[in-house]
């Protein structure tokens, strides 16, 4: 009898605990990428049809033929101006209509870049904005509250949003620089405010980290989580605030360098899965997700360049293609966020037209440098 009282006992203690729980349930780590398709952006596919026609007219069906399969690849839709804004629509209704033929959830990649005073240690993508014109009020009601808008009337779909590249690095490395001086505080103002409009279940937020080469050293890890965590902490409370950083955007690391350049000897971060490695203690000291999604769209040609400040128009190729297959834990995917074509700016190979307008010629040479991924797609 006593064995059976105190096991009445010991079941009675065990219900009144499961009925009285400690607290909530911590919200699941769930990589947003997974299960899921990535966008296909229409525009920049059909801008490849020109590079497709000049293999054609070379006589060169083989690599004509590699075009098709390159826009079988996602990119990012780049929001940069104002007038860009229109983007987001046309890329939920092209999303929209892949998802009821396939039965595919999509995922559509969106950089959100439009910062007054933006690039402001180069200029080659320097913005409409300007600080002392009413930027930061501009930003915020002409492009960031529009942007949420259309975002938040499709849930039906999923977003991931990189925010302002390169912005926040400027403020880690480059004060020196009056015009970075100046636009410190409309940066991190600016940024806080997006973040903090964004949030919804189906939007996962990335702030650009800039790249190994850049923030990847020693000295900078820190200073630069700090600078991350200011302005996570300045847009205030939210419901999910980011899901990471994004990394390598526009540049041309790779994520896992099959050998490792002279350049980088100094550095623990001497490709982007290192480098996200080494910010992760750092992110996580001052309470920051530790997520990552690292661009790898023209990144298939390794040894092409001779130091990390080489960023303008470089001999390149297509990139592994996205996947969240990135033997790396804190990494959610290789992505291609900048779009293969889109010059950098009047820089690095000859002929190269303003940042953002097509450059074909260079595109060609992607198409024929292009990762083995890429080829193996079935066109």
């Amino acid at each position: 009898m006593k064995a059976t009282t105190a096991l009445v006992a010991a079941l009675s203690a065990a219900g009144a605990v499961s009925a009285h729980p400690s607290g909530p349930k911590a919200p699941k780590d769930v990589n947003p990428f997974i299960g899921k398709q990535y966008f296909v952006n229409p525009e920049w596919t059909g801008k490849l049809e020109q590079t497709r026609a000049a293999f054609l007219a070379q006589g060169d069906k083989v690599n004509a033929a590699n075009v098709k399969k390159v826009q079988k690849v996602s990119t990012f839709v780049w929001v940069s101006r104002l007038s860009e804004l229109s983007r987001i629509d046309d890329a939920i209704k092209e999303a929209r209509k892949v998802q009821r033929r396939t039965g595919k959830k999509q995922i559509i990649g969106l950089v959100l870049y439009n910062l007054p005073d933006r690039d402001c240690s180069a200029g080659e993508s320097a913005g409409e904005l300007k600080s002392d014109e009413n930027g930061l009020e501009r930003y915020k009601e002409e492009f960031i509250k529009p942007y949420a808008k259309k975002l938040a009337a499709a849930p039906d779909l999923s977003f991931a949003v990189v925010l302002e590249p390169d912005s926040l690095g400027n403020l880690v490395t480059n004060m020196g620089i009056p015009q970075c001086e100046k636009a410190a505080p409309i940066y991190t103002a600016g940024i806080a405010h997006a973040i903090k409009s964004l949030q919804y279940k189906h939007v996962s937020l990335y702030i650009d980290a800039a790249h190994g080469g850049w923030l990847g050293w020693n000295d900078n890890l820190p200073l630069a989580a700090k600078e991350f965590a200011k302005v996570v902490q300045l847009a205030g409370k939210g419901k999910n605030k980011i899901r990471g950083f994004s990394t390598n955007v526009s540049n041309y690391n790779p994520y896992n360098a099959t050998i490792r350049e002279n350049y980088t000897e100094w550095s623990n971060s001497w490709d982007e899965s290192n480098y996200a490695t080494s910010l992760t203690p750092f992110l996580e000291a001052e309470g920051l997700p530790a997520h990552f999604i690292v661009d790898q769209g023209r990144v298939g040609l390794y040894g092409a360049r001779e130091e990390w400040g080489e960023w303008c128009n470089v001999e390149a190729g297509f990139g592994q293609v996205p996947t969240t297959k990135t033997n790396n834990t804190v990494v959610d995917s290789i992505v291609w966020i900048k779009p293969g074509g889109e010059s950098d700016g009047e820089c690095g190979m000859a002929g190269a037209p303003r940042a953002g307008f097509w450059f074909d010629e260079y595109v060609q040479m992607l198409v024929k440098n292009a990762h083995p991924s890429v080829l193996s797609i079935r066109a």
